[in-house]
């Protein structure tokens, strides 16, 4: 299991320019006027992990599968999407179909490059987009209530958790807060992920900084981390230029240009990082000779269903999970050393996976 982050921002934020460095290609036109992307981009990338290149190495693998995370590249929100504005309605709806929102914000200054509100502020900005789309769900909510009276009426359960949970939306969006901050009962957790609100997506503030400040940021980016902390929300500082640089290089020739630059790693590994902690996310991995395999998991998930990330019937048959944590695996040099050190266990149903866990499931057909 990938996920699916959408990039979001107002017009001429460098939104088409990350993405097209994130997916190493040119798909999304870049161009300095608003509303150059209508259709949303997607794009798919391998989740680079050293991890899993080390293991490859010590099993003699054939081949390296990375998870899969996607990008989709939203159009430029803009004032008044929620009534429309801007051919909002389309944006907005493509925002529902993401599990978590890369908002890229403009933190660098460049009088060539036109600023759809004419001045570099990226809190504010972040607050026209938190607007827009806690506008658009008091009026998705609305809506939706007066299409369940009658059910309500008539004592249709759904229907009467369904308005509770709505009316508690509400209630928090009216008094200026988005609906991520509403304290969900495991009960209603599956109703509530159901409605589908938009300002449930955890955000992730993507602050795009002029190349000389990619290292350590600026006086923008130090306000956007601020405001997220506050929030509870996360951010990474990113420049988009020079991320699309790097995606034109070669390997070793984007490791130097990193180096020249003063940066440890791409930005886009900073980016996925900051996207697993956000939605809750780890991996583990199956090791063989024909291949060396990444998989993405939720935190928390125990065997039978990491199983079946794999396959359905790995859950369904599941017997026990052969595991060695990652540490081990490489210090013992591979499956056969970690077995004769004793680190190999078996694990039943009540197993929770554990970031780096390297597994064999056995299972019945």
């Amino acid at each position: 299991m990938g996920f699916k982050m959408g990039i979001v921002g107002l017009p001429n934020v460098g939104k088409s320019t990350l993405f097209n460095a994130l997916t190493k290609t040119a798909a999304a036109q870049a161009a300095n006027f608003p509303f150059c992307t209508i259709e949303p981009n997607v794009g798919e990338v391998g989740v680079p992990d050293a991890r899993l290149d080390k293991l490859a190495a010590i099993a003699g693998s054939k081949q390296i599968i990375p998870t899969r995370m996607t990008f989709v590249d939203i159009a430029g929100l803009v004032k008044g999407a929620s009534k429309g504005e801007g051919l909002g309605n389309q944006f907005l709806a493509n925002i529902r179909e993401v599990d978590a929102i890369a908002h890229v914000l403009r933190c660098f200054e460049d009088g060539d490059v036109t600023h759809v509100e004419g001045r570099v502020d990226p809190v504010a900005d972040a607050e026209t987009i938190e607007t827009e789309l806690m506008l658009a769900d008091i009026e998705s909510i609305e809506k939706r209530m007066q299409g369940l009276v009658r059910k309500v009426r008539g004592g249709d359960k759904e229907a009467v958790q369904q308005e509770r949970l709505l009316k508690e939306a509400l209630a928090v969006l009216e008094d200026g807060h988005p609906a991520r901050v509403v304290e969900v009962a495991e009960d209603d957790e599956k109703a509530w992920k159901m409605l589908q609100l938009l300002t449930t997506k955890p955000v992730l503030y993507v602050c795009n900084v002029g190349e000389s400040e990619a290292a350590n940021g600026n006086e923008h980016s130090t306000k956007v981390g601020e405001m997220a902390a506050a929030q509870g929300n996360s951010h990474v500082i990113i420049s988009a230029q020079i991320e699309e640089e790097i995606s034109q290089l070669e390997d070793d020739e984007a490791v130097m240009f990193l180096e020249e630059m003063g940066l440890d790693e791409a930005g886009l590994d900073r980016l996925i990082r900051a996207g697993y902690e956000l939605l809750h996310l780890e991996t583990y991995f199956t090791v063989g000779p024909k291949e060396a395999r990444a998989w993405t998991i939720k935190q928390g998930t125990m065997a039978p269903q990491a199983a079946g990330v794999i396959h359905g019937d790995f859950e369904k048959g599941f017997i026990r999970a052969e595991t060695i944590a990652y540490d081990d695996f490489v210090a013992n040099n591979g499956e056969q050393g970690s077995k004769e050190a004793g680190k190999m266990r078996a694990e039943g149903k009540s197993y929770e996976v554990k970031d780096g866990d390297v597994l064999h499931f056995l299972f019945n057909n």
